[in-house]
């Protein structure tokens, strides 16, 4: 007969469940973390627009070779969503594409993040779905970052959004009333009345969760502005707040089992093919045109047998072994290095930048809070050295200490900058 467990334990075991649950619940979790893959995705996906401006029309608009009518036939059959099906014209064609980009601009600088997240989004879908074989693997990332990134809390650090949450902090304390806030109401006006006709028209694609989503954001971000005006204390506002960090979490808990799950299949599919196992896989793109840049370069890598043989294995072991690391902390971020490293070469050697920046910014969930914060500190006082300089006043360490205007916002469980679309 065995004895009877301590009366204590499962006291023990409520407690520390109880302090889990106000962990997820009370706050968003890394939001340096969350901040860098923001600004890392839409910078990537802004800047490989900005390249492809000359060639769009072939890529996504009327010129191209997968017609308008053709993506049309295929998105009846899969319920795909893309704004671009709305209208063959030209001009809504341009029309979308610039606010793309301009989404992209907002989302990476963190005006407005989440109207901007929501509009970012829209805009990778509608354009990469419009032309579904134009795509590579950093543009497979690069959507599912788009679509996670709507649910959460990114812009608490590094944002014009924290910016404006810190001022309005102290316009708060000091009037006892919160700050005048036009653009957040102007803005939220204006997204409802383009989700209405979409909705009813059937222009959110032929799935639920799209048009559930981008309705609970609407009316929440609504219903949010309205308390923070009126009824700050009120229990529904902090249950809202509960329900932000909730998701906040969970989206970045999958972003990591997402950057897992490729890195891991990308390993165990390579430890299949025979030329990862003989150590020369690494050679052919070498050799080929297409992807040799710097064909010195590339050629004096794959003259190396070594070379060939190291970078070969320590890919296929890096990527598998990864995953596994996540508990054990240094291991995990010498691993990171490795990929970071990794990813830097194929930008260089194979000529994909937007695939390397794409999964540089997926692999920054895992990076450290104190270097992150050590990073953001070291960028705030240069740039405190350069505006004291093209102001010509002498600047000396230790003058100012980092503050609300160097865009983080407060730590208390506040909005984190969101406001009625923010």
């Amino acid at each position: 007969m065995s004895a009877p467990a301590p009366a204590g334990s499962s006291e023990t075991v409520g407690h520390a469940l109880a302090r889990a649950v106000q962990r997820v619940t009370a706050a968003p979790l890394g939001p340096y973390q969350s901040a860098v893959v923001r600004i890392g995705v839409s910078a990537t996906f802004l800047l490989f627009l900005l390249r492809e401006l000359p060639h769009r029309h072939e890529l996504y608009g009327p010129d191209g070779p997968w017609s308008w009518g053709m993506a049309r036939r295929l998105i009846t059959n899969n319920d795909a969503f893309t704004v671009l099906m709305w209208s063959d014209s030209t001009i809504w064609f341009e029309t979308v594409y610039a606010l793309t980009l301009a989404s992209a601009a907002l989302l990476m600088i963190g005006w407005r993040t989440r109207a901007a997240s929501v509009l970012f989004m829209a805009g990778v879908l509608s354009l990469q779905n419009r032309s579904i074989f134009m795509g590579d693997g950093g543009d497979n990332v690069i959507h599912l970052m788009a679509l996670y990134l709507v649910l959460t809390r990114c812009a608490r650090v590094w944002s014009l959004d924290a910016r404006r949450a810190s001022r309005g902090l102290a316009c708060l304390a000091e009037t006892g009333r919160p700050a005048r806030d036009v653009a957040g109401p102007v803005l939220w006006a204006v997204l409802g009345c383009v989700l209405m006709p979409a909705t009813f028209m059937d222009g959110l694609g032929g799935t639920w969760w799209l048009p559930s989503l981008l309705w609970a954001l609407w009316l929440g971000n609504g219903v949010r502005w309205v308390l923070d005006r009126r009824a700050p204390g009120h229990e529904l506002r902090a249950l809202l707040d509960v329900l932000a960090n909730l998701a906040h979490n969970a989206a970045l808990l999958v972003i990591m089992a997402e950057v897992c799950l490729i890195y891991a299949t990308a390993g165990w599919y390579k430890i299949q093919g025979s030329r990862w196992q003989d150590g020369t896989a690494v050679y052919y793109p070498l050799e080929l045109d297409y992807f040799t840049p710097w064909a010195g370069l590339s050629g004096l890598v794959a003259s190396s047998a070594l070379a060939v043989m190291v970078l070969t294995y320590v890919t296929v072991i890096v990527q598998v072994a990864f995953p596994f690391t996540l508990f054990n902390r240094r291991v995990k971020n010498v691993l990171l290095v490795l990929m970071i490293g990794e990813h830097a070469g194929i930008s260089v050697l194979l000529g994909l930048p937007f695939f390397s920046m794409a999964m540089i910014a997926a692999d920054a969930v895992f990076l450290p809070t104190a270097f992150l914060v050590w990073l953001g500190h070291r960028g705030s006082l240069g740039r405190q050295r350069l505006f004291s300089r093209a102001a010509g006043r002498p600047w000396l360490p230790g003058q100012r200490k980092a503050g609300p205007d160097d865009g983080e916002a407060p730590r208390g469980g506040g909005g984190g900058g969101h406001t009625l679309v923010g």
